[in-house]
């Protein structure tokens, strides 16, 4: 049994249920809650150890996280609220409360954009709260992210590594739709190549299949990927990084 988030077709309310999986995925507006987001802390003592960024936990944890989201939030949602809900969500804390420093807006250029934050509370995912100029402060009112696992430390390190997510790099001052997009193809690349379901792919950047096939032609032409091919009969999608990228992740 999984733990099931679907969203009404108004998009203001949730519902939470305990599901198969066969169900989950045969409901519309419905995601699997991560089981990084349930999941307790097993016994015994955590690894410390510090990981490479882009290990494949954060990799998971940002993969499942876009996918949460694709059910949160409205589906017309921009995809700049989406990597700062993103955001928000990898680093609040137990209780759901999140402060975001104007820093950390600033270098992914959302700083002042302040209608970002107002499609999220339109959206009755957040609330924002008054806090110390310059930081932005919220409260996230999801109860699914109230049930977050304690090691903040590796939802801050996901929530880093995805400002910056090697290996597929775009240059600076893409649109968001071309990082979002190369933050979810990312997510998905082990190494020089990486392949998912179109559909789940389109669902974590917010768009339709063919948007996001423009999308994936978009990032060709910037050089963040070699090529990308598209198999039809099981409609996943494929894509390899550039020679030069190979070499230096």
């Amino acid at each position: 049994m999984l733990l099931a988030l679907t969203r009404d077709r108004s998009g203001r309310t949730w519902r939470l249920s305990d599901t198969c999986a066969a169900c989950a995925a045969a409901t519309s507006h419905t995601a699997v809650v991560p089981s990084t987001l349930i999941a307790a802390r097993r016994p015994g003592c955590p690894d410390r150890r510090p990981k490479p960024p882009g290990s494949p936990a954060e990799r998971t944890r940002v993969r499942e996280m876009l996918t949460y989201l694709s059910a949160a939030l409205p589906q017309f949602s921009s995809p700049a609220a989406r990597l700062l809900a993103l955001q928000c969500a990898l680093r609040a804390d137990t209780g759901g409360s999140v402060r975001l420093p104007a820093g950390l807006l600033r270098g992914m250029r959302l700083h002042s954009r302040n209608e970002l934050w107002d499609e999220l509370e339109h959206a009755a995912w957040l609330r924002r709260r008054p806090g110390r100029h310059p930081h932005m402060e919220a409260q996230l009112l999801d109860v699914a992210l109230l049930h977050l696992r304690p090691d903040g430390r590796a939802r801050a390190r996901a929530a880093q590594w995805a400002l910056h997510p090697a290996p597929v790099v775009v240059p600076v001052g893409r649109p968001s739709a071309v990082q979002l997009t190369a933050l979810a193809l990312a997510s998905h690349t082990p190494s020089d190549a990486g392949g998912t379901d179109l559909n789940a792919l389109a669902r974590q950047c917010g768009y339709s299949p063919q948007q996001t096939a423009e999308l994936l032609d978009r990032l060709v032409a910037s050089q963040a990927l070699a090529a990308w091919r598209h198999n039809r009969g099981t409609n996943e999608v494929f894509w390899w990084l550039p020679r030069s990228t190979e070499a230096g992740y």
